[in-house]
């Protein structure tokens, strides 16, 4: 089992978007063992993106991420990470394949959405900055027999 960190960002709050988006994931067999909704601070923002801080976009990326409230989450399943990216599809909503998240609801390349893990050292690190341990719950769904095969 695998986990990453999602961020259903400014623009999906903004545009009510983050039930389709939630829907998603659950349909696809994911199950989110943490959320809540946050404002980013501009600290917060640092430290995610702590990689870009220097970078010549970086005051437009705090700023976004700061604009409006986050739904930060945490969600667990085999091959979680993938599946997510794969779900969301490429980051430039203009790129991105019909069907995938950001191909049904992005045109663009900042505007896209959702913020996913793309490995599972980021993800760890991620989850950390947005979550307590107490505040993952692991549970396992009583249809799991029905969504993949006891040897997955």
């Amino acid at each position: 089992m695998e986990r990453s960190l999602i961020l259903l960002k400014p623009d999906c709050v903004q545009r009510r978007l983050m039930g389709e988006i939630i829907t998603r994931f659950e349909k696809k067999g994911l199950n989110i063992i943490a959320m809540k909704m946050l404002q980013v601070t501009p600290e917060l923002a640092q430290q995610h993106y702590a990689e870009h801080v220097e970078k010549p976009f970086y005051p437009g990326l705090e700023a976004f991420i700061t604009g409006a409230p986050v739904v930060a989450m945490v969600i667990e399943g085999i091959e979680a990470i993938r599946v997510v990216r794969d779900t969301l599809g490429a980051t430039n909503g203009r790129n991105a394949a019909p069907g995938t998240v950001r191909g049904d609801y992005s045109s663009s390349r900042q505007m896209n959405l959702v913020h996913a893990s793309d490995g599972e050292e980021s993800a760890a690190r991620e989850i950390n900055l947005y979550f307590d341990e107490n505040e993952i719950c692991p549970y396992t769904p009583t249809l799991t027999p029905w969504l993949k095969a006891a040897d997955e």
